[in-house]
């Protein structure tokens, strides 16, 4: 058999190729485990129709599932197994059967030799450059041993070699977990893993675990299997994308506004809005979506917390018409159920926006929600770190909103991220004069000075408006500030 020029194996699963440094190292031999259910079979599948629809002969052996049973779950996801041979063991009761030419698999009673022999045999009449052996478990019992096991796997491996095949080899875990036989032996082991929250959706994630000679993506990264195959979705490295752009300053439609923040923000920057709920933390950002829009960019924008219908009749009744700037293209957003999506996928979902749809401003509405698709606080911290890096070096401005616990006094927030940001808005209540009032201010940006000043605001059809800075006022932040002046400097609303 021709050695082909190509020394990579695609596997069809574009995210999976990119972990693993480009593909399948041509003929040799891949371990692919995880317990029953984490995809296996549904990763080897893909792995063999890639190299069918690349003109490359194509087995799958097995000793678990029938031949049957095979196509029907490639038919689930619309897949053609036409351009791959399948050589199932049949088990004894298809013994009868005289149109039966396959060989016959019985647990207790076959010799492994003979076991091996038959492999070997359908590989020289296919004469494959893709193999696909699962599973095994099966092997591994009828070897009785842990050095016959090894011995067999070694035979196996070298044949494989020996015929220039690369071979993925699938081993469902159900025997002895401790057994590392065919980790040594592998030149590479890939592990699929399945886990089930005590609320929502199974979450899936692989890592490889080994691959001889090759540097690869480390570390666990997020996949689903949905119909059409499985998705692997790399974990985010900021330190990989570099952009160049200009950090100019981004004015928002507010004078005010842009006052307390020294002028805007800087492009490539992140900003955090924090505040209780109801103080107007959505419709700030909404503010700087709006901005992009008069300057001809696009944005993204994802809700965790609202449903969307709700927020676009909010906004509309705050002078902001999210549907027309959808509809001309300058916004892309996206409804996010925290319990369906993994931390991986929606970081996918950032940089498709940004890299493929060319967002420059990015919401998250808000963090309280991402952080229920975490599975703890110190994750939190470590995504956000390098999603809002990535973000950073590819030129697009991140808002982050946070809702804080509490309404007036003492407020506390579910995860301290604010020395992630680069500038930090503050809005809190205040009580005056025998109204709650809702209060501003800037209490941190790294690119440049900001006003130490506290604006009182108000939210009604005319949107956002801000007033002077609250001189003659002591204690706002507090809840319950005290008059120091001679007048009371604050807002009117405007009657409907």
């Amino acid at each position: 058999m021709s050695r082909r020029i190509e020394d990579q194996a695609k596997t069809g699963i574009q995210g999976l190729d990119d972990v693993l440094g480009g593909g399948l190292q041509r003929g040799r031999a891949f371990l692919l485990e995880g317990a029953p259910g984490t995809g296996k079979t549904t990763v080897a599948t893909q792995f063999l129709i890639a190299g069918a629809e690349a003109g490359e002969r194509c087995l799958y052996i097995t000793l678990s599932e029938s031949e049957t049973e095979l196509r029907d779950g490639a038919g689930s996801h619309g897949w053609n197994l036409s351009g791959v041979e399948v050589f199932e063991l049949i088990p004894p009761e298809n013994l009868l059967d005289e149109n039966q030419q396959q060989s016959l698999l019985y647990s207790s009673d076959l010799e492994l030799g003979e076991t091996t022999k038959r492999i070997f045999e359908a590989v020289e009449r296919v004469k494959p450059e893709r193999v696909v052996l699962d599973s095994l478990s099966e092997i591994r019992l009828l070897a009785q041993s842990s050095l016959r096991y090894r011995r067999q796997i070694l035979s196996l491996k070298h044949y494989f070699s020996s015929v220039n095949a690369t071979v993925l080899l699938l081993d469902d875990l159900t025997t002895d977990l401790n057994d590392k036989t065919v980790h040594s032996v592998a030149h590479g082991v890939i592990r699929l893993e399945e886990t089930a929250p005590e609320y929502g959706a199974e979450r899936r994630r692989m890592r490889v675990i080994k691959y001889r000679g090759r540097r690869f993506r480390g570390g666990f990264h997020d996949f689903t299997i949905a119909t059409g195959g499985v998705q692997v979705f790399p974990r985010l490295v900021s330190a990989e994308h570099q952009a160049t752009y200009s950090r100019d300053v981004l004015k928002t439609e507010s004078g005010e506004l842009d006052a307390l923040l020294g002028g805007g923000v800087e492009r490539g920057s992140s900003v955090l809005v924090l505040g209780p709920a109801g103080t107007g933390k959505s419709l700030f950002a909404l503010t700087f979506v709006q901005g992009a829009a008069n300057r001809g960019e696009r944005a993204a924008m994802f809700v965790f917390d609202e449903e969307l219908g709700i927020l676009f009749k909010r906004a509309k009744g705050l002078n902001v018409d999210l549907q027309a700037m959808v509809d001309a293209g300058h916004l892309i957003i996206e409804q996010i159920d925290a319990a369906e999506l993994t931390p991986g996928e929606f970081s996918s979902r950032v940089r498709r926006c940004v890299e493929i749809h060319g967002a420059q401003t990015v919401i998250i509405d808000s963090l309280n929600g991402y952080q229920a698709a975490m599975p703890g606080e110190h994750a939190l911290v470590l995504h956000m770190h390098e999603l809002l890096q990535y973000l950073n070096r590819q030129g697009a401005t991140t808002f982050l909103i946070v809702a804080q616990h509490g309404l007036v006094g003492d407020t506390r927030v579910p995860v301290d991220v604010t020395y992630l940001a680069d500038t930090v808005i503050l809005l809190r209540y205040f009580e005056a004069l025998g109204r709650v009032r809702r209060a501003i201010s800037i209490v941190k940006k790294r690119t440049g000075s900001h006003e130490d000043t506290i604006r009182e605001f108000l939210i009604d059809r005319r949107g956002l408006t801000l007033g002077g800075p609250l001189t003659n006022f002591q204690g706002v932040l507090s809840g319950v500030p005290a008059l120091v002046g001679e007048e009371a400097q604050l807002l009117k609303a405007e009657k409907s």
